[in-house]
């Protein structure tokens, strides 16, 4: 999995340490040290920076947080004062702002030796999406439509559940107007290049999105994603390359939550990650999905292809209030008795917070969807897993369009059919269980799905003799 972790500080621990330091000495020259300048620490002693995480033009991409709206402006004044700085984007969501500064930079940041401990530092880190494990352009490993059935998404499009009026934002690479997706795009944002007609330079966004929703215009029909009547967003944040910023990374997230009630978001897909080596309650990128679910937006996020170790979920699947998608092998076939956990889908608990995770299963193994330049392509990956697991909260949603995100949860797990070929039935190997669409809809609205099996015949009884 690509990604840098975030590396963050509490500048009031340092403002502390460094005044003590600076207190020890007893002589005119400790004394005149003390009268300097009280943030002359650097930003390598701060962050620990190596020249790969410096920008093609030798800045040193950061996020800054702090509680107070002054404190962010007094910050972003000072900053400037140095011309070779530059604040990057706005992070409300999270309370903080990106900025590009020089890493000689010295005093960026004001009155450290008096900072009440509401200011948090982070490099802007490099993110990137989750790398298929296996790829294949030709028909000998399409799978999409088992997929599909092997989860009842068939029988819930039955009862004329197939996602419209829903709308799914995939935070990728782009969109590229697949034949299967075209007509559903109702909205684009690009954080790269800036262009605005929807296009895809890598093929993962399409990937995805064409698995959440694909209507399988171009194979007949055959090749359908979850969800094939939902509205589609696509919010481009990745390269062509399929790596990026945590900063761009939630600016996108914050851009649909801005757009949440024009465009009628209701489900992020995401299908991207970094290695998280801190609490969640420390990742900027964390705090932002989590933002987006507190504002009533369903939010997937695959778990990652780092399994099957265990606590190699990745950030921002860390977070608690999201769906962390882990990915499901069902080996090709409809039935569930061979169905097992993939072995490259990542395993909890979580490094830091020891949440259990992934939350839920669904099938991530030879999944077919659009190619962004035509055609079909199949791909391996929890990043399969989490587009399905997205579409299907489409069709809930569809089906019970007042459920909130932790309504939607809840049910999702507490439906979910533990699957008994996986090694290890704990929590943090196939989390609740494999996605069970039909039971989940049935408890939430009270509509059969799947009528029960007839019972079985009754054998005649033997008639007493006269």
């Amino acid at each position: 999995m690509d990604g840098i972790n975030p590396r963050q500080i509490n500048l009031a621990r340092n403002a502390t340490h460094i005044g003590a330091t600076q207190s020890h000495g007893k002589d005119k020259k400790a004394e005149k040290k003390e009268e300097g300048p009280k943030d002359e620490v650097t930003l390598q002693n701060i962050l620990k920076y190596t020249k790969d995480d410096l920008t093609s033009g030798g800045k040193l991409g950061v996020i800054i947080k702090a509680k107070s709206p002054e404190k962010l402006a007094e910050l972003k004044e000072k900053i400037m004062e140095n011309p070779k700085n530059k604040i990057k984007v706005d992070l409300p969501i999270i309370n903080g702002f990106a900025a590009e500064l020089d890493p000689s930079s010295k005093g960026i940041l004001p009155d450290l030796g008096k900072s009440t401990g509401d200011i948090k530092l982070y490099l802007d880190a490099k993110i990137g999406i989750i790398e298929p494990v296996e790829k294949f352009d030709n028909d000998a490993h399409i799978m999409m439509d088992v997929a599909g059935k092997t989860m009842n998404i068939d029988k819930v499009w039955d009862k004329g559940y197939k996602g419209k009026g829903v709308t799914i934002a995939v935070i990728d690479t782009g969109i590229a107007q697949h034949p299967d997706i075209k007509d559903r795009i109702v909205g684009f944002k690009d954080f790269v290049n800036d262009k605005t007609e929807a296009y895809d330079d890598n093929g993962h966004g399409t990937h995805c999105s064409g698995i959440a929703a694909g209507d399988g215009t171009a194979s007949e029909g055959k090749y359908k994603g979850a969800a094939p009547e939902a509205s589609l967003v696509g919010v481009k944040v990745l390269s062509g390359s399929g790596s990026g910023s945590f900063s761009d990374v939630i600016s996108g997230i914050q851009w649909v939550v801005e757009q949440k009630d024009e465009l009628n978001i209701d489900v992020i897909s995401m299908s991207l990650g970094g290695y998280a080596s801190g609490s969640y309650k420390d990742d900027p990128v964390a705090q932002a999905v989590e933002a987006a679910v507190s504002k009533g937006i369903i939010t997937c996020i695959a778990a990652g292809n780092s399994g099957p170790s265990g606590e190699t979920i990745g950030t921002p699947a860390t977070a608690p209030h999201v769906i962390t998608v882990g990915a499901l092998d069902d080996k090709g076939t409809v039935e569930r008795e061979d169905d097992t956990i993939a072995y490259f889908s990542s395993r909890g608990p979580t490094t830091v917070d020891g949440l259990p995770k992934p939350d839920i299963l669904t099938p991530g193994v030879r999944i077919t969807a659009p190619k962004n330049t035509g055609g079909y392509t199949t791909m391996s990956g929890t990043s399969m897993a989490c587009p399905l697991a997205a579409g299907m909260a489409a069709l809930i949603k569809n089906a019970s369009p007042t459920v909130t995100p932790g309504e939607l949860k809840g049910v999702v797990m507490g439906t979910a059919d533990s699957i008994a070929n996986i090694e290890g039935l704990d929590h943090n190997n196939q989390g609740a269980g494999a996605f069970d669409i039909a039971g989940a809809i049935e408890q939430l609205t009270g509509e059969e799905i799947i009528p029960p099996p007839p019972p079985p015949p009754q054998q005649p009884q033997p008639q007493p003799q006269a």
